[in-house]
């Protein structure tokens, strides 16, 4: 009979079996809205679907979900693709989503606000910006080779400063490959090492065209240029991340190479203004100078050169008194300390302090002698008297008087409910002791 019956793990793989060979379980197209989400960082995503009448569970395994280019939240309408399975351990079904993308807002839009947000908060679009060099050597340009983007850099980097090194990195600027290459030709820019400035243009499209300038990945390379990257990337109305994160944004390629490098004609007009100021500037110092050297020549410094060092010739000999002075009152005044300190060692004479010191050390050793011998005598009368005292309190001699004391099992016998009749007890006399028995005994008295 017990063979009729299933088992609740038979029953579930079963029921499994069944999900699994439904074709129709096997994609499913499905919309609701996220319930019991909390992401966790590098794992597996559990969460739910709902409408307003029903729930599923729902799993999103890491390499799916690392896919999505926005970031779920709760409560956000999605549009997902996945199959039905079930769950063993527990006997729930649930959807394992394959795809997800928001429901109503364009998953890419959605995407490119999620990165602003995260890259702003860790403060890539916030950082202090390089400063693009005035006279640049060399540029290097990122972009597609072929096209009107490069033809209009070129153009205009070489009317205006026709003297700079142009190099052109060819790189992918749409499709999937794109971002990855664009960040190859970043580094391969940065390991070179001798550049200046570096470009990066596309021209204009749409949102999925301009996509791999929204990557995290290229904001990345290039905020951690170390040369000051101009990022030109579609129309003037269209801004990418790495237009946020470069260090000069331009709305279009020409406008990019006219940041890059200055325009030369104005550069040697600024040159000769300054050539003219400078002569002009030297002209007035060498004039300025004359005048002095004439004034310095009509001084007395040249006329009359004694007057230098009168005044010092003077001051001269004043300190030479001076100091001559003062060297006579400094002897006489070590003379004055010499003698004070003659009168005071003589008074200080040692041999008359040794003698005092002498008869003071025989006084106080006749002293420490007569306290010794009365301190030994007076201890010795208190050892007598101790020895007496403890003497009176020995027990031995009260027992010589002719008391004694009984024992019972070693137990000294202090009253007579410690014994019984027929007991034996021992009694210890002042001089031996012998064994006794008990043959009656009173009641202790109260």
């Amino acid at each position: 009979m017990s063979n009729d019956y299933l088992t609740v793990t038979a029953l579930t793989r079963y029921i499994k079996r069944k999900f699994e060979r439904d074709p129709y379980l096997e994609r499913i197209y499905l919309t609701g809205e996220i319930s019991n989400f909390r992401n966790r960082p590098n794992a597996h995503q559990y969460f739910s679907l709902k409408d307003d009448h029903a729930k599923i569970s729902a799993i999103m395994f890491k390499p799916a979900f690392q896919k999505l280019k926005f970031t779920p939240e709760e409560g956000m309408k999605v549009l997902v693709i996945g199959r039905i399975s079930l769950y063993e351990a527990s006997g729930n079904y649930q959807i394992t989503i394959e795809h997800m993308e928001p429901d109503g807002v364009g998953a890419l839009y959605q995407a490119l606000e999620e990165m602003k947000k995260k890259l702003k908060a860790e403060g890539l679009f916030d950082a202090p910006k390089q400063l693009i060099p005035t006279f640049p050597k060399r540029i290097a340009v990122v972009t597609s080779p072929s096209g009107a983007v490069v033809r209009d850099i070129m153009t205009t980097i070489k009317r205006r400063f026709p003297i700079v090194q142009l190099v052109v990195y060819p790189t992918l600027v749409q499709g999937n490959k794109a971002a990855d290459a664009i960040v190859s030709s970043i580094r391969m820019v940065e390991e070179k090492g001798n550049f200046d400035t570096v470009i990066i243009a596309r021209g204009g499209g749409s949102i999925e065209d301009l996509w791999p300038f929204n990557e995290e990945k290229v904001a990345r390379a290039i905020f951690e240029a170390q040369t000051p990257i101009i990022s030109s990337v579609g129309h003037e109305t269209d801004t990418t991340i790495a237009d946020l994160v470069a260090d000069v944004r331009a709305a279009t390629p020409t406008a990019a190479a006219e940041l890059s490098v200055p325009l030369l004609s104005d550069e040697l007009i600024k040159i000769d203004q300054l050539k003219l100021r400078l002569v002009q500037s030297y002209a007035r110092k060498v004039e300025i100078l004359n005048q002095r050297l004439s004034s310095q020549l009509n001084s007395y410094i040249f006329n009359q050169p004694q007057r230098l060092y009168e005044g010092y010739a003077q001051k001269l000999d004043l300190l030479t008194e001076r100091l001559v002075r003062a060297m006579e009152e400094k002897n006489q005044q070590l003379k004055n300390d010499l003698n004070v300190h003659m009168l005071q060692l003589n008074a200080q004479n040692p041999t008359q302090l040794v003698k005092q010191k002498y008869n003071d050390l025989n006084g106080l050793s006749r002293q420490l002698t007569t306290q010794m011998e009365w301190y030994m005598e007076n201890q010795n009368k208190r050892f007598h008297y101790a020895v007496q005292s403890l003497d009176y309190l020995s027990p031995l001699k009260i027992m010589n008087r002719g008391y004694s004391y009984a024992t019972k099992d070693g137990k000294v016998i202090k009253n007579s409910n410690q014994v019984v009749v027929e007991d034996k007890i021992h009694i210890h006399l002042h001089k031996g002791n012998f064994e006794a028995k008990v043959i009656k005994k009173d009641e202790e008295s109260k």
